[in-house]
C-alpha cells in the first residue's frame, strides 16, 4: 500500500532556541507523501535554489520519493554546524514547513487549495538573495528568502525560521483564497494579509505537541513536572514559549518585525485601533495577533487548571516534610497543542466566511465566531467563541455590522427562488450560481448597476473535533462599479473636497455565498455596492483613505507591495532587482 503521509525534520522555531544541550532544537513533521524529485520538487512546490546575489545554484536536495517508502531520516542527530551550513538542510526545512501549513489549510478547508500565483507549483528560493528579506510575489510565482550577517557576525538564514516560512506561505495561500485582499481598501484590510499570517505562524509552531515539550523542557530545565506558578498567564506571557531566541529573534526583527514577539503584551487599551501609531500595516496587524494570542493563552491555563497534580514529598534539613505539587509537562504540552490547532483551524475556514472586498477585522471576527458555531455548535466545555469575543472587544474590534448578539453572522432567512436553479451544478458551477444570483438579485440586494461576476464556487467537508462532517459549498462573487466623482457624489457617495469632478473611481462590492448540503443558502455574506446609506458610508471612507493615502490610483501588484513593506521594515533602502 502506498503511503499517504510522509515525515521530514525541520528546525522546530529558529537556530537561536536551542535545548539544553545545547543543541538547536528539531522536530519530525507530517506532510503529504508524494513522487518527489530532487530539489525536493514536488507536485505543489519546487525548489530552485538559485542566489541571485553570489551567482550560485546549489545543488538540489534529493531526500526520496516518500510514496512507498518513508522518508530518511537524513539529519537525525546533525551538528548545528551541519544544520547551519547545509543548503540542502535549508531546502528541506523549507519544503517540508511549506507543504505542512498548504496540508493544514487544504485540513481545515475540507478541498485542495490553489496557491494565488498562477500555475500548480510553486517557485521557492531559500537563498534568494544576500538581505534581510523575505516575501511573496504572485507576478513571479514564487516565495523568496533572504540571508545576511548579524552584528554578532553570524549568518542568519531566513529560510530557517519556521514562522517567516509559514507566514509567506500563507501570504501564497491567502492570496489564492481572496485575492482582492491585497488591493488598496481600507487599514483593516491592508493590514490583514499581515496580521493574518502572523497568526497563522505562531499557532502552527504551537499546534506541534513535541515543540511545546521542547519549550517547556527548556523553562523547566529538563524535568518531566511543571511548578503551576510557572503555568499563569503571566508566566506563559513572560516565558520562552511567547517570545523568541534573543540573538535570532534581534536578527530578524526586520524580516519578521517585532509582531511576534511583542504582540502578546499588548495593552488592550481602547484608544489602540485608533492610535496613529496603529495606522501603519504590520503594526495594525498586530492587533489580530494579540487578540488570538492571548485567546490561545486563556484557554490553554484553562484546560491546564483542569489536569490534576502530583504530590511530591521531600523531608527538609530540618527533618520536617515539604510537600509540593506539580503537573505533568507532557499533559500540559498536549493541552497547548490541542488549543493551538483548534484556533488555527478556525481561524483558516474563517476565511470562507468573510467578504471578498473590504475585509475589516470585525468581519472576520464574526466568521471566526459563526464557521466554529457550524461546525461545533457545543462551546461549553472551554468557551473558545466567547474568550475570542472578550479579547478582540478589549483590542477595540466589535462585533461586524449585521451580526448578531453573539457576533456571528446572521443566518440568511429571505424566501429565495430555487425553482429553476439545477441542485448539482449549483454546488460547483459558476454560471449556475450567477443563475441563482440573478434570479434572486433583489431578495439578497444586489445592486443591479455595474458589473458582476461569479469568482469561485467550491465544494468543501469539514470534520470537527467530534469527527462531525459539514458539508458545505463556499461561492464568491464580486461586483465592480466605475464612475466620475461627480457622478459617485450624485448617488450618495462623500468624496474629498479637493478631487476632481470628473475623475473616475472604481468601487467595489462582493460577498461570499455559504450553501448547505442540500443548495440551500445559509449565508450572505455581503459588500453592497450602494444599496442603504450605511454601504454609501462605507464607500465614501475607502474613498477618503484611498485618496489621503495616494492610493486611489493604485493598481499595482499587492504582492509586490507585500516586498516592499517587508524590505522597509527591514529597514533596507532601494528595491529588488
Amino acid at each position: 500500500m502506498q503511503r499517504t503521509t510522509g515525515q521530514l525534520r525541520i528546525i522546530a522555531q529558529d537556530p537561536g532556541l536551542r535545548d539544553s544541550t545545547g543543541n538547536i532544537l528539531t522536530t519530525i513533521v507530517d506532510l503529504p507523501a508524494e513522487q518527489l524529485r530532487p530539489g525536493p520538487t514536488g507536485y505543489r512546490v519546487k525548489i530552485i535554489d538559485y542566489d541571485v546575489s553570489t551567482d550560485t545554484l546549489y545543488k538540489e536536495a534529493d531526500i526520496g520519493s516518500g510514496v512507498n517508502q518513508s522518508y530518511p531520516d537524513l539529519y537525525k542527530g546533525a551538528s548545528n554546524d551541519t544544520l547551519l551550513g547545509d543548503p540542502r538542510f535549508h531546502a528541506q526545512n523549507v519544503y517540508a514547513i511549506i507543504m505542512r501549513t498548504l496540508a493544514r489549510f487544504e485540513q481545515a478547508l475540507g478541498r485542495r487549495v490553489k496557491w494565488g500565483c498562477d500555475g500548480h507549483q510553486l517557485h521557492v528560493a531559500p537563498h534568494a538573495f544576500a538581505q534581510a528579506n523575505a516575501f511573496y510575489s504572485r507576478q513571479d510565482r514564487g516565495l523568496f528568502f533572504g540571508y545576511f550577517t548579524s552584528p554578532t557576525g553570524k549568518t542568519i538564514f531566513t529560510c530557517l525560521s519556521h514562522d517567516v516560512v509559514a507566514h509567506e506561505t500563507t501570504h501564497a495561500i491567502l492570496d489564492g483564497l481572496r485575492g482582492r485582499f491585497m488591493e488598496p481598501s481600507s487599514p483593516d484590510q491592508a493590514a490583514f494579509h499581515e496580521g493574518f499570517a502572523d497568526v497563522v505562524a505562531m499557532l502552527s509552531i504551537f499546534s506541534l505537541r513535541d515543540v511545546v515539550e521542547g519549550l517547556l523542557d527548556i523553562a523547566t530545565a529538563g524535568e518531566d513536572l511543571v511548578d503551576p506558578s510557572l503555568l499563569t498567564t503571566e508566566a506563559l506571557k513572560e516565558s520562552t514559549l511567547l517570545g523568541l531566541a534573543e540573538e535570532m529573534g534581534g536578527a530578524l526583527e526586520g524580516v519578521r518585525g517585532q509582531a511576534l514577539r511583542r504582540s502578546i503584551k499588548l495593552d488592550p487599551k481602547w484608544e489602540n485601533a485608533d492610535a496613529p501609531e496603529f495606522e501603519e500595516e504590520h503594526r495594525r496587524g498586530e492587533l489580530i495577533v494579540a487578540a488570538m494570542l492571548n485567546a490561545f493563552l486563556d484557554i490553554w491555563v484553562k484546560r491546564i487548571d483542569k489536569i490534576g497534580t502530583i504530590e511530591i514529598k521531600t523531608i527538609g534539613p530540618d527533618g520536617v516534610e515539604h510537600v509540593e505539587r506539580k503537573k505533568d509537562r507532557d499533559l500540559v504540552a498536549e493541552a497547548g497543542a490541542k488549543v493551538a490547532a483548534h484556533l488555527l483551524t478556525m481561524a483558516i475556514r474563517a476565511i470562507d466566511y468573510c467578504p471578498p472586498v473590504d475585509l475589516s477585522f470585525s468581519d472576520f471576527l464574526s466568521a471566526l465566531l459563526t464557521v466554529d458555531r457550524e461546525v461545533t455548535p457545543d462551546d461549553d466545555r472551554y468557551g473558545y467563541r466567547d474568550v475570542l469575543l472578550y479579547w478582540f472587544r478589549k483590542f477595540r474590534i466589535p462585533k461586524a455590522h449585521g451580526s448578531g448578539r453573539d457576533g456571528t453572522w446572521k443566518r440568511c432567512e429571505a424566501e429565495l427562488t430555487y425553482a429553476r436553479t439545477h441542485f448539482e451544478s449549483l454546488l460547483r458551477d459558476e454560471g449556475e450560481v450567477f443563475r441563482f444570483l440573478w434570479e434572486n438579485r433583489e431578495k439578497l440586494s444586489i445592486d443591479e448597476r455595474g458589473y458582476m461576476e461569479v469568482q469561485s464556487v467550491q465544494p468543501c467537508t469539514r470534520i470537527g473535533p467530534d469527527g462531525f462532517a459539514l458539508r458545505e459549498t463556499v461561492g464568491e462573487y464580486i461586483q465592480i462599479l466605475t464612475l466620475t466623482a461627480e457622478e459617485f457624489a450624485k448617488i450618495g457617495i462623500g468624496m474629498p473636497s479637493d478631487i476632481e469632478p470628473d475623475k473616475v473611481i472604481r468601487i467595489y462590492g462582493g460577498g461570499a455565498l455559504i450553501f448547505d448540503e442540500y443548495g440551500q443558502l445559509k449565508y450572505q455574506i455581503a459588500r453592497h455596492l450602494a444599496r442603504s446609506p450605511h454601504d454609501l458610508e462605507r464607500q465614501s471612507r475607502r474613498i477618503q483613505y484611498l485618496w489621503d493615502n495616494g492610493r486611489l490610483d493604485d493598481i499595482e501588484d499587492g504582492t509586490s507591495r507585500l516586498a516592499a513593506l517587508h524590505l522597509a521594515r527591514a529597514g533596507v533602502q532601494g528595491a529588488l532587482s
